[in-house]
């Protein structure tokens, strides 16, 4: 199927006469078949209503709904009533997770001048969404040990192995000290975990102007960049080690599973990590001394990019909540006629940190609408043999078969417009609390 794929792929960008897709062979397919499977596709892909995705991501999104919160319990009763007009069967199970959520956060210039940051994303005209402060959650990093802690700022531009390698040519080392870096270049979690490996106390993580805000385009509300005050929420656990819930790793989080205390808990970060904006990034980032930063270093903020370390000292507190809160998965299931061992799962969490109007919400209103066109009305009309149904069913739904379970995930439509359906990565899903939550395992064809 990769092969066939990526032959695909490439076809579309040969020579204006390479055959149209309708003249190609259709792999799993016999010849007089093919037409049939393709006349169903072609269905298929008039179903989606826009008007209908954007009504849904306006109810989905219309408040905060984090993990723990009540319009997340109240998200996923809306899903599971519409799985259920769809025909699927469909129910939601529960998992209770560590969710740590901030009680104290603190960052603060205290050497060679004083500044606060004001970590609050400030409310926008015309955003009603962004005035509901009380029921949403602070800017933080889920999953960073508590902390207080004091040290010179080190700048180590998008904290990654090889900046730390840059750092070292040049005599710069961050033990004992706090440091900065740029959202990008890698996985947020990746910053705090070689940041400790290298003797650093603590960890701040802006979003630079460069890469996300006015540098590149204009931003909100007035377009799409991320404003002065805007910051990036997330995870820092350390997912290489296991994925999931951090106080049940293999099994699920269910009410009786056995857990790890917090203490013996191996993906919690082991220094203090804290996100901020570009706006409070800017004193810190200004009052640092050091040889100037390498070119390709330095951001869009229109200051002098210094490596440090000092003259600039630092002030970070963390402190969170580290109670269990409970996740409301929403299964739906299409049961099939054959093969039953293997099964083609599709998921996309329903839990923001915000209101996730794009992450996550944009992904699954694209399935609620796959879920919609796979209804068994749609399949059954089609008078198919069972393993034409199936071979239809995994074809317009973007999957392949599996010999074991597996899955596809997407987070948002970004993610579609990037890779493209073909080339979605396939692999294992687990409870992954560092996803928040696969809120639909659509199970097709078991």
């Amino acid at each position: 199927m990769r092969t066939l794929l990526s032959s695909l792929m490439i076809s579309a960008t040969g020579f204006v006469l390479a055959p149209s897709p309708a003249d190609m062979p259709l792999r799993g397919f016999f010849p007089q078949s093919v037409q049939a499977e393709r006349d169903l596709e072609a269905r298929f892909k008039t179903m989606p209503d826009p008007a209908h995705m954007r009504e849904s991501m306006r109810r989905l999104s219309a408040r905060p709904h984090h993990v723990g919160s009540a319009y997340d319990k109240d998200n996923a009763e809306w899903l599971l009533n519409q799985f259920k007009s769809y025909g699927w069967d469909a129910h939601i199970e529960n998992f209770d997770v560590l969710f740590p959520t901030p009680i104290e956060r603190v960052v603060e210039l205290v050497a060679p001048t004083t500044f606060k940051a004001a970590l609050q994303e400030t409310a926008i005209a015309g955003d009603p969404t962004s005035n509901q402060q009380s029921e949403q959650l602070p800017s933080y990093n889920a999953y960073s040990i508590d902390g207080d802690v004091t040290g010179p700022l080190v700048f180590v531009n998008y904290g990654i192995p090889a900046d730390y390698e840059e750092l070292e040519q040049r005599g710069i080392s961050v033990k004992g000290a706090i440091v900065i870096a740029k959202y990008g270049g890698s996985w947020r979690g990746i910053k705090p975990k070689v940041a400790a490996e290298h003797g650093a106390i603590g960890c701040l993580i802006y979003s630079d102007p460069r890469d996300d805000g006015y540098a590149i385009g204009d931003v909100f509300p007035k377009g799409p960049m991320r404003p002065s005050q805007g910051v990036q929420r997330g995870s820092v656990a350390d997912m290489p080690v296991y994925p999931g819930d951090p106080l049940t790793p293999g099994v699920g989080a269910t009410k009786d599973a056995k857990r790890l205390t917090v203490a013996q808990a191996t993906t919690i970060t082991k220094i203090p990590v804290l996100p901020i904006s570009y706006g409070d990034a800017q004193p810190l980032l200004t009052a640092l001394g050091g040889p100037i930063a390498p070119a390709a270093w330095r951001g869009g903020l229109p200051i002098t990019y210094r490596l440090g370390a000092g003259p600039a000292r630092v002030h970070l507190r963390v402190k969170s909540d580290w109670s269990l809160k409970t996740l409301y998965d929403v299964i739906a299931r299409l049961p099939g006629t054959t093969e039953a061992d293997q099964w083609i799962v599709r998921g996309n969490h329903h839990d923001a940190w915000v209101n996730g109007a794009e992450d996550p919400i944009s992904g699954l209103v694209a399935e609620l609408e796959e879920a919609l066109g796979l209804r068994p009305d749609f399949i059954l009309l089609d008078n198919m043999s069972s393993v034409q149904m199936r071979e239809a069913v995994v074809r317009v739904a973007g999957a392949v078969p599996l010999e074991a379970s597996g899955g596809i995930t997407i987070d948002n439509v970004r993610e579609i417009a990037e890779t493209g359906v073909d080339r979605i990565s396939i692999g294992a899903l687990t409870n992954s609390v560092t996803e928040l939550d696969i809120s639909m395992r659509i199970v097709s064809l078991r």
